[in-house]
């Protein structure tokens, strides 16, 4: 293992370029790490349950929360940088992807310790997002021969795994509520 105090300079701005470039790969990162850091503070042995909530919670503090506070940033205050990272030429679209990622991500921070049924919802918008633009990405690719980085990079792949991933926690969640969660059911 390499420490950064014996990396090349040089590398380390690609580093960081790397990990801003793709927020939408680093939160959905640091949400795994820090359900993990959760979990090891737990007694031992963990149960199932204990594991699915830390997983949802911060699967939608920081994949869906924070990655969409993010998005709202770039897309409404960067929008020049966004489209030219897609593919795209800015336009007044920009801010109203931004201000929907707003509100998605304001949901997201609020589910972290919400009840099952908001997270449920709160889960939809991102989900249909994410397909909808995977299926954009690869009719830009067939079409418009659009190969940037933000179209097929790591934003196609995440596009499709982040829905996937969310409903595998939230279905464990729902099916392993934590004994003193009875409120947490959908019906």
């Amino acid at each position: 293992m390499v420490s950064i105090t014996h990396m090349d300079e040089s590398k380390i701005p690609s580093v960081l370029v790397f990990l801003v470039g793709n927020y939408f790969v680093t939160f959905f990162i640091i949400g795994l790490i820090a359900a993990g850091i959760s979990l090891l503070k737990k007694p031992k042995p963990l149960r199932i349950s204990e594991v699915a909530e830390a997983l949802l919670s911060y699967h939608l503090l920081f994949a869906i929360g924070i990655n969409n506070l993010i998005n709202f940033i770039f897309h409404v205050f960067f929008g020049d940088v966004a489209a030219k990272f897609i593919g795209w030429e800015n336009s007044p679209f920009q801010a109203e992807v931004g201000f929907a990622s707003l509100g998605v991500g304001i949901a997201g921070i609020l589910a972290f310790k919400a009840i099952l049924p908001f997270r449920f919802a709160t889960l939809i918008p991102p989900w249909c997002f994410s397909l909808g633009a995977a299926g954009g990405h690869i009719y830009q690719m067939i079409v418009a021969h659009n190969f940037a980085p933000g179209n097929v990079g790591l934003v196609l792949p995440i596009d499709i795994l982040m829905p996937i991933v969310g409903f595998v926690f939230l279905w464990l969640a729902y099916k392993h509520p934590l004994p003193d969660a009875v409120y947490r059911k959908l019906t």
